[in-house]
């Protein structure tokens, strides 16, 4: 059994997604999506938050790797970061919507707590 989800993906396009969607929860406070992508979306968001708690040069490489936008960087250690300073995980909310109109996929709502 694999450790994440594929989520109908290459791995290069399944990072390239995952880093996408992150950016777009960090810079937006939430997202519409997928449920399957939301779910490995959350993972991912919620790695970047942990490590980001510890604001130092080498967190902020490490973190720039996957987040190429500097506004949402910067936010995420400046503001994002800093209100979860004194939580230990569960930084985001998956709620659900009804299915997509077109396809009948389960939708969700990707949002940080």
């Amino acid at each position: 059994m694999a450790k994440y989800g594929r989520i109908g993906r290459d791995s290069s396009h399944r990072i390239a997604t995952l880093r996408s969607l992150s950016i777009a929860l960090f810079k937006n406070g939430r997202i519409t999506t997928t449920q399957a992508k939301a779910k490995e979306a959350r993972r991912f968001a919620e790695k970047l938050i942990t490590v980001a708690k510890e604001d130092n040069f080498n967190t902020r490489r490490k973190i720039a790797k996957d987040i190429n936008d500097k506004e949402v960087l910067n936010k995420l250690f400046t503001e994002i970061a800093v209100n979860y300073s004194e939580r230990n995980g569960g930084y985001t909310r998956i709620l659900k919507l009804e299915p997509r109109r077109g396809d009948n996929s389960e939708m969700s709502i990707l949002e940080l707590v």
